[in-house]
């Protein structure tokens, strides 16, 4: 089938656009640190539910001792202290700015990928991965129009902090992103991408458990969990983004290198745009059509080999 890295990145992008929503949502009710463990716990238990049933296991014991040392480290560093950072910066200064620096995380991994990995990348990809970039900036750096209806909209003030937590997120995103792909990589190809993404969800939980032991903070998640609206809100966005979003972008390295896949997943904030305008019914300019149509240009260089 042709295309089919290219198919499933967009698939990931429309899931990762989806649970983000969600997990803003929560984040603002109950902390950023509570979300996280609880969408840690129920993609865990989705992922040992999947595995018993394929397999007879809770957990992946067959997967060989390299990748579970690996997609560990990928977990830790992605899913423990990149995603901390991620919710942390949704809070601070909304999904629109965070989602600007996350895209960072492409050319980051690309160069790791390019560094570590031996990945190599002609003029036309590495101007693809530009375009995109430059389309995703064009949408989020857009400042308001002083219309009546865009004087209505909320201006969130962008703040030191925020932007360092986006930093922290987006350097967690590529780093933990490079390692899951070395951790899935064996002489036969690749390993299961559900599987990995268990291995790494398990060892952010174990993360979680000993932070929020050792700050004495497990009242923060009771307090989370008397709350219906955040427990939902984040249970959703933890079907839709750790179990079938961030699978699904493991499965992506299967076809396509590090620094193509990774900024693949950069166009969520574009994909906000619909959102936007149906479900929050915000003002949505020309300008911010146009960053779309350049990222999309920028897709069609990346596929082209």
């Amino acid at each position: 089938m042709p295309f089919i890295g290219e198919s499933i990145a967009i698939i990931t992008v429309l899931c990762w656009t989806i649970s983000i929503h969600f997990f803003e949502a929560a984040s603002k009710k109950v902390g950023a640190t509570p979300v996280n463990i609880i969408r840690i716990t129920v993609a865990l238990f989705l992922f040992s539910t999947l595995l018993f049933i394929r397999s007879g296991y809770i957990i992946p014991v067959q997967l060989p001792p390299h990748a579970w040392i690996y997609l560990s480290l990928s977990g830790i560093i992605g899913f423990f202290i990149g995603d901390i950072f991620l919710f942390k910066a949704l809070v601070e200064i909304g999904p629109r700015v965070t989602m600007l620096i996350f895209s960072l995380s492409a050319p980051t991994a690309a160069v790791i990928g390019w560094l570590f990995l031996n990945e190599t990348y002609i003029l036309q990809q590495w101007l693809g991965m530009l375009v995109t970039l430059s389309g995703v900036s064009i949408v989020i750096f857009e400042k308001g129009h002083q219309t009546s209806q865009a004087q209505r909209l909320k201006v969130r003030k962008i703040s030191t902090k925020g932007v360092a937590f986006g930093f922290g997120g987006m350097v967690g995103q590529a780093g933990g992103y490079v390692l899951s792909k070395i951790g899935m990589q064996t002489e036969s190809g690749y390993l299961d991408p559900f599987s990995a993404t268990q291995i790494r969800a398990l060892a952010a939980f174990l993360c979680f458990l000993i932070f929020f032991t050792v700050t004495h903070k497990w009242s923060h998640v009771k307090n989370a969990l008397n709350n219906t609206k955040a427990v939902v809100f984040t249970t959703i966005g933890a079907v839709v983004g750790p179990f079938l979003g961030v699978s699904l972008s493991l499965l992506v390295l299967h076809y396509l290198s590090v620094g193509i896949a990774s900024t693949f997943l950069s166009l969520v904030p574009i994909c906000i745009i619909p959102f936007s305008i149906f479900l929050h019914k915000e003002h949505v300019s020309i300008r911010s059509f146009a960053g779309a149509a350049i990222a999309v240009s920028g897709i069609f260089l990346l596929m082209s080999q």
